[in-house]
């Protein structure tokens, strides 16, 4: 897939790389990372960044970061056994919601080749209740430094 140059995020523009293997399992019958595993990505990427950043076990807290939507536009194959970067940026931090905008990145000798552009939004609700509550201050203060300006 191609996009214009323009329109390419690198490394760059995300202020946090954080590590991901692929792993045996991913590859699918094509002999490729299959699509939805790429959801799997950003969703270790992000909850993995939370729990170290925040210092806290995020499954603890009353309000909990539930899925509200995602998207992925993808720009090239990926395989086992790839390194990944996954690149995390805040694109707004709300009262209950952060929206992040990610990448994945091949790591390719010195390089990082772009894979896959993606969105993904946590609405915080209370871990009882489902209904929305403001963002826990541990949360935010870990994702403050993600907002891009």
């Amino acid at each position: 897939m191609t996009a214009d140059a323009a329109s390419v995020p690198t490394a760059a523009d995300y202020p946090v790389l954080w590590p991901v293997p692929t792993r045996w399992a991913d590859n699918d019958h094509y002999g490729h990372v299959n699509n939805v595993t790429y959801y799997s990505y950003f969703d270790t990427a992000v909850n993995a960044f939370l729990i170290q950043e925040s210092g806290v076990d995020i499954r603890d807290l009353p309000a909990i970061g539930v899925v509200a939507e995602t998207s992925c536009t993808y720009r090239r194959e990926l395989s086992f056994p790839d390194a990944l970067q996954i690149g995390l940026a805040v694109d707004r931090l709300g009262s209950s919601s952060i929206t992040y905008s990610l990448a994945i990145f091949r790591v390719a000798g010195d390089g990082l080749d772009l894979a896959a552009t993606g969105r993904f939004v946590h609405v915080y609700v209370d871990s009882e209740t489902r209904r929305p509550v403001p963002i826990p201050d541990e949360i935010r203060s870990a994702v403050e430094r993600l907002v891009r300006i």
